[in-house]
């Protein structure tokens, strides 16, 4: 357990040295240009991810003091006080709310690595602090690539969190998969992934769920890992989806798993 934390913590470290050379070289005119996300210019992602910062910083302090996780009242202040602030003074601040958490991470010893459990603020069991490092990770990468998509349409979720983000996944699917994107119809599908490969089953019926390799899908789709954690979390418009994916079937399209993972 102390292993996975230790190795979560570094990555979520990598992310942000990341980030922060990506925002030292941002001008207003950066700032203020399309995102990834379709409704954030790049300053409203970097405001994202320093509340989010904030939010996770006070879970993290409330789990540490014995005083669980922080209120509504707590977070709606951080949300309107990132809200409020300028395009510049997001980017001014992001690097050092997302320090204080990270650091914050680093500084805890084996002991609490192993065995605190963070309270959420939303309703779920509490986590460990690997699971809640990697919940961060998740967040922050896909965010990040919302940010370096602005300027290279081609660009990938990060290679340091792949094996992880991989690995913790699967657990969104149901969260994120729409059914109702197939329109009524059920599916499955054999689902292989590159670099690292991996092989699995997507059912989609009432729910969407990942199950064993399906012995007779009604589609295979291959795909780089990566844009399969970008298909899910709703990252997979035609412009940013790689030669390499391919789906093979005629019940199925990758339009229509599109529609079944919108995004967030």
């Amino acid at each position: 357990m102390t292993d996975r934390a230790d190795q979560t913590i570094k990555v979520l470290r990598s992310e942000l040295d990341e980030l922060a050379a990506l925002v030292s070289g941002f001008g207003p005119d950066d700032l203020a240009r399309q995102s990834g996300a379709a409704e954030w210019d790049i300053s409203q992602v970097l405001s994202h991810l320093g509340s989010g910062a904030e939010i996770s910083l006070a879970a993290l302090e409330g789990a540490l003091r014995g005083t669980g996780s922080p209120d509504f009242e707590f977070i709606k202040g951080v949300w309107a006080r990132w809200d409020a602030m300028s395009r510049t003074q997001r980017a001014e601040e992001v690097i050092s709310a997302n320090e204080a958490l990270v650091g914050r991470f680093e500084g805890l010893d084996s002991k609490a690595r192993e065995d605190l459990h963070v309270e959420l603020w939303f309703p779920s069991e509490p986590r460990d602090v690997a699971e809640f490092a990697a919940m961060r990770v998740s967040e922050f990468t896909h965010h990040m690539w919302d940010v370096k998509v602005a300027f290279d349409p081609a660009a990938t979720l990060t290679a340091e969190a792949l094996d992880l983000l991989i690995a913790g996944g699967d657990a969104f699917v149901g969260f994120l998969g729409k059914p109702e994107g197939l329109g009524g119809r059920h599916a499955t599908v054999a689902v292989h992934t590159t670099s690292p490969e991996r092989a699995f089953g997507l059912d989609i019926r009432e729910a969407v769920a990942i199950v064993d390799v399906p012995s007779e899908p009604d589609a295979v789709l291959t795909a780089p890992a990566e844009w399969w954690l970008r298909l899910v979390s709703g990252r997979h418009a035609p412009e940013h989806t790689p030669a390499a994916v391919e789906i093979t079937g005629d019940a199925v399209t990758l339009d229509d798993l599109r529609r079944v993972f919108p995004g967030f």
